[in-house]
């Protein structure tokens, strides 16, 4: 779920515009994919046949992100490759071995194993970047890390979910690779031309898109947890313990990451959500799709979860002050 970045400097009633507008997004969102599992869990049978339809319907969502894209975007990366890069390092690194460790600690499943790892080798979460500007953190950075892992996740994803999930479940890597860069680079893309070649009928419709994600990801996630219902009650305690872990984690190394590469403490703001938040949409679709609903669930209460504990993060963040950005 991305919105449009606020420019610098802004003036003070856009700043508070801006903030109330993020801050609804980030706080009605979780509420709404709480609100879509419960459905998916009480009416299984009302989403039969669905799952065929997550991949387009990430698709959309993807889209939206692209559309939001600017070509400073990526100017930002050029503007700051060491800190883009530790930021990439850290989170192809990070969450898919922390992904590993958490399945062998709690011994999960194959398939919530193979769900929890996939979730850890998927890009930066879509809503990063919000949570970075109410952290008061490097926004400059985040765009540029969620913009940079997502462009190179066909490449990324597919090998490291094999070699890391492999022990658990058959992993065809190739068709993951086709199948990201049809859900995810080529919707990124298309959206990002249209914004270029529509910017000004594009502008109109920027305050919509983010409600449309969100609703996207929700549908998503009603379709995820009706496949899996009948497992969730014997899982769903396990599974939310290994997503708690596996987020946090996530969030206090990324941190630390940033402070180790001396980024300064926006820039490790920064890079706490662009570690701890993961595009768990893209996780459930690829789950669903190369594995099964099981394991897909870990995404499915992830996309929740990480949305919650990062508007958590980021409220007590702001309230320690301003995060410079130097790097």
């Amino acid at each position: 779920m991305r919105t449009e970045r606020p420019a610098q400097p802004e003036p003070t009633a856009d700043r508070a515009t801006g903030d109330r507008s993020a801050r609804r997004a980030v706080t009605v969102f979780p509420v709404l994919v709480l609100a879509a599992g419960a459905l998916g869990l009480l009416l299984p049978g009302g989403f039969d046949g669905w799952s065929e339809g997550v991949p387009y319907l990430l698709g959309v969502v993807m889209f939206c992100m692209g559309v939001t894209m600017t070509p400073e975007d990526f100017r930002g990366v050029a503007k700051r490759p060491w800190a883009v890069a530790l930021g990439l390092v850290a989170h192809y690194v990070i969450m898919p071995g922390l992904g590993w460790a958490i399945a062998h600690l709690l011994h999960l499943s194959p398939q919530l194993a193979a769900g929890v790892i996939l979730v850890g080798c998927a890009p930066s979460g879509t809503a990063s970047n919000v949570v970075t500007y109410l952290a008061r953190g490097d926004v400059a950075l985040s765009v540029s890390v969620a913009t940079v892992s997502t462009v190179l996740a066909p490449l990324i994803t597919p090998p490291l979910t094999l070699l890391l999930a492999g022990e658990y479940l058959p992993v065809d890597a190739g068709s993951m690779v086709t199948d990201i860069l049809k859900t995810v680079l080529l919707p990124v893309v298309a959206g990002l031309v249209v914004r270029l070649v529509a910017g000004r009928w594009v502008q109109r419709a920027l305050p919509v898109l983010p409600w449309l994600s969100a609703l996207t990801i929700a549908v998503i996630v009603t379709v995820v947890v009706a496949g899996s219902a009948a497992a969730i009650k014997s899982a769903a305690l396990l599974v939310f313990v290994a997503v708690v872990l596996h987020n946090g984690l996530g969030l206090a190394l990324g941190y630390g990451a940033g402070r180790l590469g001396r980024l300064g403490e926006g820039g490790s703001r920064a890079m706490a959500f662009e570690v701890g938040m993961q595009n768990s949409g893209l996780a459930a679709s690829l789950a669903t799709a190369h594995f099964s609903p099981l394991a897909a669930l870990p995404a499915a209460v992830f996309s929740v979860w990480h949305n919650i504990s990062g508007a958590l993060a980021a409220a007590w963040l702001s309230r320690r002050g301003h995060g410079d950005t130097s790097d």
